[in-house]
């Protein structure tokens, strides 16, 4: 079975977009996720890259776009009043949720919290209300996101992704194959065939 790598933050609409179709990939192409939140930021900053919405005329593009991929997947979408958001402890809470394998439940509740529901993931009653709605227990899972080890993996996933070619959210590898954006899902289907 191949992996997928899901590089995505949060705090991304497209990524939003994307991890949306990611369990219809698994269905028919066989393929595992691997949920890894990164830091945008990090990521812009290293590869000489700035947020879309910082040009004003692309800003407006984007949100015209978003509506029309949301259109496209069938999928809710509203822009969140919150934009930017720093999603640092929900993407924490991403990863304190593989070890139960929920990493990827607990990224679509906080992307639908966000993107769907316009919620504050990072208020400390939202980030329990998702981890509760993605089965696992908020206490405990609230307590992992403080942990050094959470931290430190968190830190590591834009590295990752910077020594792999990613530059933008979502930045998806089938092996070594980038597949950079939501509306490259079908030629990632393409090379897990």
């Amino acid at each position: 079975m191949k992996t997928v790598d899901f590089y995505f933050d949060l705090s991304s609409p497209y990524s939003y977009l994307a991890a949306t179709q990611l369990a219809a990939l698994e269905r028919t192409s066989g393929c595992a996720i691997a949920w890894k939140p990164m830091v945008l930021a990090a990521v812009f900053k290293s590869a000489g890259n700035t947020m879309p919405a910082a040009c004003p005329p692309k800003a407006k593009y984007m949100l015209d776009d978003l509506g029309r991929w949301a259109r496209q997947y069938g999928v809710e979408f509203r822009m969140t009043s919150r934009f930017p958001v720093n999603a640092i402890k929900p993407m924490r809470l991403v990863l304190a949720a593989e070890s139960e394998g929920r990493a990827g439940a607990v990224a679509l509740a906080a992307f639908r919290a966000l993107w769907v529901n316009d919620r504050d993931i990072t208020d400390g009653a939202e980030l329990r209300a998702i981890a509760k709605e993605a089965g696992l227990d908020p206490e405990r899972a609230l307590a992992a996101i403080e942990t050094p080890e959470i931290k430190d993996r968190l830190r590591a996933h834009p590295d990752d992704a910077i020594r792999r070619g990613a530059f933008g959210a979502p930045a998806i590898f089938v092996d070594d194959q980038l597949f950079w954006g939501n509306d490259r899902l079908h030629f990632v289907e393409a090379a897990l065939r």
